[in-house]
């Protein structure tokens, strides 16, 4: 989740894919959602408009059912900030895509598991 959280998020999806493929659902498609999530925002960087709204959407469809949180992550706070990027990001649309500031994409927030 760090790699996430410090925008690498080439790295993040490398990283959540071994767990993600190692998971049985539900809880697979958690990791799925974030990879999802982060993939859009790699997307964004590199200029791909489609690709990064498309993944965008379909991520936080998929981390949708774990609201409130899951496995310590606070869902709803990602699911919220991805969905208010993503409707930035299409405002902003394709020609002004860098136009947004990175360093306002979502963040994952992870609470203590007791």
């Amino acid at each position: 989740m760090a790699q996430f959280n410090e925008g690498r998020f080439f790295e993040q999806h490398e990283t959540l894919e071994t767990l993600w493929r190692e998971t049985r659902a539900p809880v697979r498609d958690l990791y799925h959602g974030i990879i999802q999530v982060g993939v859009g925002f790699h997307h964004w960087r590199r200029g791909n408009y489609h690709g990064a709204v498309v993944l965008l959407d379909e991520g936080t469809r998929r981390l949708e059912p774990f609201r409130p949180s899951c496995l310590g992550v606070d869902v709803a706070a990602l699911v919220d900030a991805a969905r208010d990027t993503h409707e930035r990001l299409i405002a902003l649309g394709p020609g002004r895509m860098s136009e947004f500031d990175m360093t306002g994409a979502p963040r994952i927030v992870l609470h203590h598991l007791e």
